[in-house]
C-alpha cells in the first residue's frame, strides 16, 4: 500500500482550488446558501429589535399591514 503525505501548504492550495471550482461551477448552491444566511441574520436582528421595542396590539399591526397593501 502506498502512503502519500501532503504538507500543509499543498493541502491548503488543493482546498482553495477545489473551492474556486465549486464557486465557478455551482454558483446556484452558494447563492442559495448566502441568501439563507442573510435572511437568518436579518431575522435575528428583527427579533432583537423587537425584544427592546414597545409592544403594539394585533389590531394596530394589521392596520399598518392593510394600509401598506
Amino acid at each position: 500500500m502506498t502512503t502519500t503525505t501532503f504538507d500543509d501548504v499543498r493541502l491548503k492550495e488543493l482546498f482553495k482550488q477545489a473551492m474556486v471550482e465549486l464557486l465557478v461551477e455551482r454558483k446556484d448552491i452558494f447563492y442559495e446558501l448566502f441568501a439563507e444566511v442573510i435572511e437568518d441574520a436579518a431575522l435575528v436582528n428583527a427579533i432583537r429589535e423587537g425584544e427592546t421595542s414597545e409592544t403594539v396590539s394585533r389590531a394596530e399591526t394589521f392596520e399598518i399591514l392593510e394600509s401598506a397593501a
